[in-house]
């Protein structure tokens, strides 16, 4: 072998060195910067994991016990159930855990019943809806705000179908404006949300968050508010008061006027 061939030789492998040393310094750099992107890089993974969970496991939920009235796509299903399309998550919470849904038949006032699901697989059917058409959510945290000004909103905005009381009153048509009595904050943000049934719906434009969380406070006052000038008579108004009144106070007096003018 010549010194030239020897010489080209050890060139070539300079080279080859070269390359494999700036290959291994990347394959370094690459790591180094994957573990800094894994120690530092936002966590929501896992929170995208349980979400993705619940909306599968409402799905079955949702094909075990929906789909035959509100279609495969909960898209609906003429004469048996209405499109979920865009309802929301409030809107299944609400129907769901009053236990509205599933109804045993079509009626005029789907009235309130023990939840055929319990609070884990209701959560689990509002992910799947709503993440199929989107639609209103109940908010997160304290549901509750100023009752002074939800005495008001409630007067203005309420009384007319659940009574001053809130204790609920009949419509048209065999329907009627349930009792508030056993609702909780989530469900009535939920009913003013989305306006199940007869209700009308209260969009944020007709009633701000706030506002709805202050009518929620008043609503949930009444119930322990006590009557301190005695008897409430269940609180169901001016009509039922003039005729307690009438049919005991006055009868009363009568006797004791009769009572009088015998003894004179």
């Amino acid at each position: 072998m010549t010194a030239s061939d020897a010489a080209r030789r050890r060139g070539r492998n300079r080279n080859r060195a070269g390359r494999l040393g700036r290959a291994v310094m990347l394959v370094v750099a690459l790591g180094l910067i994957g573990g800094a992107y894994a120690t530092f890089a936002p966590t929501g993974q896992a929170d995208e994991t349980s979400s993705s969970i619940a909306v599968r496991e409402g799905q079955k939920l949702y094909n075990e016990s929906c789909i035959t009235c509100h279609g495969q796509n909960a898209q609906g299903v003429k004469d048996r159930g209405p499109s979920l399309i865009g309802v929301g998550s409030a809107s299944v919470e609400f129907q769901v855990s009053t236990g509205r849904m599933p109804a045993a038949r079509q009626e005029a006032q789907i009235q309130r019943k023990q939840p055929a699901f319990n609070d884990e697989q209701t959560d689990q059917l509002a992910a799947y809806i709503q993440s199929i058409g989107g639609g209103p959510q109940i908010p997160d945290g304290d549901l509750r705000g100023d009752e002074a000004l939800g005495g008001e909103l409630f007067r203005v905005n309420c009384s007319s179908c659940h009574a001053f009381s809130s204790n609920g009153g009949a419509l048209s048509s065999g329907k009627y404006a349930p009792s508030l009595e056993p609702s909780s904050d989530r469900d009535i943000y939920a009913a003013m949300l989305t306006g199940p049934q007869n209700m009308p719906v209260f969009g944020d434009n007709q009633l701000t968050p706030d506002e709805k969380k202050a009518i929620i406070a008043y609503v949930q006052t009444q119930k322990t508010d006590a009557d301190p000038g005695g008897w409430g008579i269940g609180r169901t108004g001016p009509v039922p008061e003039m005729v307690v009144i009438f049919a005991i106070g006055i009868v009363v007096c009568l006797f004791g006027a009769l009572w009088i003018a015998g003894k004179s």
